[in-house]
């Protein structure tokens, strides 16, 4: 059998509508699969279900849904990791495209990256679970920054609200609009300290992958 028997059936969908399919296996796991899409929430999140000695695992993300059916013995990161690869490939290929309208089987030339993807993850599980465990930690880094800018930007816009509402009801007094414009300044610089911060820890974690996976600078 190939080499990536542990996977054995691969799709992506747009909502329930399956677009591209790869399956070099015969059995009823392909129903099985559908009848979980119906099922999946419409979130963006990852699920995975387990029935018959295999897991289904589901990527949804922006109204398409990324599937790979696997042996149980296959660990669920390794999965996860190759349905984030096939979404990639196939936003890197679509994105903004024919994806949006294309019929059911209506893009079913990028199975031939599905088989790629699920081929290449499994014979490269060390690369692809260490991958996989680094982008953890970096989307967690990032999706903190982020709650940490969005609640410094509204701490922002409540001081703006009171200073314009101070401007209102005393035109004549100048010493509170000096006082406003000092804030809106402070905050600026304050807002702008933190966006420097997430860059730098962004641009510090992209290093660090590139040392982790490349072993330095010497990828090939």
């Amino acid at each position: 059998m190939a080499g990536h028997m542990g996977m054995i059936y691969g799709f992506v969908a747009r909502g329930t509508v399956v677009l591209a399919e790869h399956t070099e296996f015969s059995g009823n796991f392909k129903d099985l699969a559908a009848d979980c899409l119906r099922k999946l929430p419409a979130t963006n999140n990852k699920f995975t279900y387990t029935t018959e000695g295999y897991t289904f695992n589901y990527l949804v993300h922006d109204g398409y849904v990324y599937c790979v059916v696997a042996a149980e013995s296959v660990a669920r990161p390794i999965s996860i990791a190759c349905l984030e690869r096939i979404k990639d490939e196939f936003l890197k290929k679509y994105a903004g495209g024919k994806a949006a309208t294309a019929p059911a089987n209506g893009l079913k030339e990028f199975g031939k990256k599905i088989k790629e993807q699920m081929k290449y993850c499994m014979e490269h599980p060390e690369e692809v679970s260490k991958v996989s465990k680094v982008q953890q930690q970096v989307n967690e880094v990032k999706n903190i920054m982020m709650e940490n800018i969005d609640k410094a930007l509204n701490r922002g816009q409540q001081i703006e609200v009171l200073v314009d509402k101070t401007d209102i009801l005393r035109d004549q007094a100048s010493e509170f609009r000096q006082v406003g414009t000092q804030v809106k300044r402070k905050m600026w610089i304050q807002n702008m300290k933190v966006k420097l911060i997430v860059l730098g820890i962004i641009i510090a974690l992209i290093l660090i992958i590139i040392l982790s996976v490349c072993h330095g600078f010497k990828c090939t």
